[in-house]
């Protein structure tokens, strides 16, 4: 369970970028962040991600005053919680596989990252996962050979593999053509069923929140102003974003 109170970020000198933001995520939940441009979804999912700081708010993990441990919440987010870009940062010379297996910056150490060392053992599951986003056939295929849509499959089997329970993801389907966005947003609703994964997407264009999540929130300036759960929004609600 995932408890946020009162999330404010200001910009020193400047305006309040989030204000007094409240909310709770519970495993197994999709929920897609919706708002307009500069409304402060991506400073949202980057707040969660402890990749911004807070001005002010609670913040809990399971229990854990994330904000009040210092260094050590931070690295149980880095831990528990993987953030995906909208272009996943794999490295391009190393197969899917390997980048799946070495995992990104905060999951694994760096020399690991640098050498590629990993533990004969940690392959099968490595490969559980790559076949679980539809990819087996693509795993000894290079990260710079695959196409954009399996790439971000590759970022979440690698999330997954290393031990996240949370992905925040930032435009998962930004600049996908349609077949592959739905295979990705396919994979990650099939993950919070079965595994109990918690995703939040900040998911701009089309229909995609409401095809695919089970809770919408809507931000506009800064501020919480939907909380939708189980069905399409209104054409109202729309207007509010």
């Amino acid at each position: 369970m995932i408890r946020v109170s009162q999330l404010t970020k200001q910009i020193p000198g400047g305006p309040k970028v989030l204000k007094g933001i409240s909310l709770n995520i519970e495993p197994g939940e999709f929920i897609a962040i919706k708002g307009a441009s500069g409304s402060g979804k991506s400073t949202l999912l980057r707040c969660l991600a402890m990749r911004e700081s807070w001005t002010s708010g609670t913040y809990h993990v399971n229990g854990v005053d994330i904000l009040r441990k210092g260094i050590l919440g931070k690295m149980k987010i880095r831990r528990e919680m993987a953030y995906l870009e909208a272009k996943p940062s794999l490295i391009p010379n190393r197969s899917a596989l390997k980048n799946v297996l070495i995992g990104a910056v905060g999951q694994t150490p760096f020399w690991r990252r640098m050498t590629g060392m990993v533990r004969n053992d940690d392959y099968m599951g490595a490969m559980d996962m790559i076949e679980k986003v539809g990819l087996l056939e693509k795993a000894h295929q290079k990260g710079d050979k695959l196409s954009g849509g399996e790439q971000q499959r590759v970022a979440i089997a690698r999330a997954l593999v290393h031990g996240a329970t949370t992905l925040l993801a930032d435009e998962p389907v930004a600049g996908l053509d349609p077949h592959a966005a739905e295979q990705v947003l396919a994979d990650l609703k099939r993950m919070c069923k079965i595994q109990q994964i918690s995703v939040v997407a900040v998911m701009h264009q089309g229909d995609w929140a409401e095809r695919f999540a089970d809770r919408i929130i809507g931000l506009n300036n800064g501020e919480l102003v939907l909380d939708i759960k189980g069905r399409r929004l209104t054409e109202r609600e729309k207007m509010l974003l």
